[in-house]
């Protein structure tokens, strides 16, 4: 891992950090590899926020220099271009949570593989989840958390898609670094996933599709 790119976005550093993951790609270091490096930056952030090293401001300067490098890496990615899209999947990280590091990856990997994506932010209600599904057709809905307090949203979620008569149009994942198979018991969903990988296993198994 590059402790320069660490050193970077734990420090935050935003011009540093995208110039160093311009000479990365330009190296020819692969693209996942360069975002691997750079959500493990975000973990040590992420650590220190919990130590009480760092604060609030410091993980959303974070978030946003981790949208600045992945919109450097997008373009190298591999991706089926103008095809036919493979599905339509709406994604957020659901109420009391604020954290999109994990998520926003996710939704980036799920773009450039030709997926149609809604990503409904952070601290997103029951209700809004709802209304996507009415709005956007997915296939399916990604509820994202990496605290513990976020399971309960998670099933008041499930549920309120239940009570509006949408739970047999789509599939549900839960995901985040705590997500285990009890979780997705707890919550009601369909499948579980701590990483990239296997968010995007689940949506190619729903959608009919290889990942």
């Amino acid at each position: 891992m590059s402790n320069e790119l660490t050193d970077a976005i734990v420090g935050m550093r935003e011009d540093d950090a995208l110039a160093i993951v311009g000479r990365e790609l330009d190296s020819g270091i692969a693209p996942t590899v360069v975002l691997d490096e750079a959500k493990e930056a975000m973990s040590v952030l992420g650590k220190r926020f919990e130590c009480g090293d760092a604060f609030i401001p410091e993980l959303i300067m974070g978030g946003e220099i981790m949208k600045g490098i992945s919109e450097l890496v997008k373009p190298h990615l591999r991706g089926p271009g103008d095809a036919a899209k493979r599905g339509v999947v709406v994604i957020g990280t659901v109420r009391g949570d604020i954290h999109d590091i994990g998520k926003d990856v996710v939704v980036l990997m799920l773009d450039v593989n030709g997926y149609e994506v809604h990503d409904l932010g952070v601290d997103v209600p029951t209700q809004a989840f709802v209304d996507a599904i009415g709005q956007f057709k997915p296939q399916v809905v990604g509820l994202s958390g990496l605290l513990t307090l976020a399971f309960d949203s998670m099933k008041a979620t499930v549920d309120a898609i239940a009570a509006a008569g949408l739970r047999d149009r789509v599939k549900i994942m839960v995901g985040g670094a705590p997500a285990d198979r009890q979780v997705q018991d707890y919550t009601g969903a369909d499948g579980w996933g701590s990483d990239v990988a296997a968010a995007l296993n689940l949506t190619a198994q729903w959608t009919g599709g290889e990942a």
